[in-house]
């Protein structure tokens, strides 16, 4: 049983990494902005994400596209996004793929 949620979280993450914030070519989930999935017995799922900046003018469109995209998964009963400010996001939050796309690195 166990098994089954690894992949269904694994297919969650794939399909976050198809969301982009619109001002950045970096998915957000390699941006960091992604705190916690989890999906309890049901086949509910909760992501717990952040933004780059509390005031970002296209929060409403990147939170009904994570909602949209993973209701899309098949088996996928429900899905709510948490968003959350604290802890804080910085750049020290993202992968290196992403800090070797933004010129971090």
């Amino acid at each position: 049983m166990e098994n089954k949620f690894l992949e269904l979280e694994e297919e969650i993450v794939k399909m976050l990494k198809t969301v982009y914030d619109p001002e950045i070519p970096v998915n957000i989930y390699d941006l960091g902005l992604i705190y916690g999935v989890d999906v309890d017995d049901d086949k509910n799922v909760i992501i717990t994400m952040t933004l780059t900046a509390p005031g970002c003018p296209v929060a409403d469109f990147i939170i009904d596209d994570v909602q949209t995209r993973v209701e899309s998964i098949s088996g996928i009963r429900n899905v709510e996004v948490k968003l959350v400010f604290e802890p804080e996001w910085h750049q020290g939050l993202m992968n290196e793929e992403a800090k070797l796309e933004l010129g971090f690195l």
